[in-house]
């Protein structure tokens, strides 16, 4: 354990927002804790939740129709697959505005990967994702900022 307190705060706030579920969300408040400025959190944790995002955008479906042949992993995509489309609804009604929506809430189950995985099952074009998807991630941060910290100790 001693190996990862020896890690850059930077780096491991960066590697943390990078991953699902914990996203921005959960890296913001770390970087705080491991000594960045509220808004340095913020920077690299966005710039962390941002990295996955062309990839997710690219690869998913590729991935799921390959998994998806499989008999081990037929039914983990599945469910990833139903449980990311039953936000479908959400853009369906409100469109691009609803994908930002989805990204900008900072909840479980929202965020930059469900964002994209629904953009990519959606066939939502990348140029038209990812502006999106960026957006909806930093108003996420702001929020989370906003929620933990209060407005006037943002900036």
């Amino acid at each position: 354990m001693d190996f990862l307190n020896n890690i850059d705060p930077v780096i491991r706030t960066f590697a943390m927002a990078m991953l699902p579920v914990v996203e921005l969300r959960g890296a913001i408040p770390l970087g705080i804790a491991m000594g960045l400025t509220h808004f340095e959190s913020l920077v690299i944790s966005f710039l962390g939740s941002m990295i996955p995002v062309p990839f997710i955008l690219t690869l998913f479906r590729p991935i799921t129709s390959w998994m998806r042949s499989t008999a081990l992993f037929k039914k983990l995509v599945k469910r990833v697959v139903d449980r990311t489309m039953e936000k479908e609804k959400t853009i369906k009604d409100f469109g691009l505005l609803g994908l930002l929506i989805l990204v900008a809430i900072p909840l479980p189950g929202t965020g930059v990967w469900s964002g994209s995985f629904l953009s990519s099952l959606l066939n939502i074009r990348k140029r038209r994702a990812i502006p999106i998807i960026a957006i909806g991630n930093i108003i996420a941060g702001i929020l989370v900022l906003s929620i933990t910290f209060g407005i006037s100790q943002i900036f």
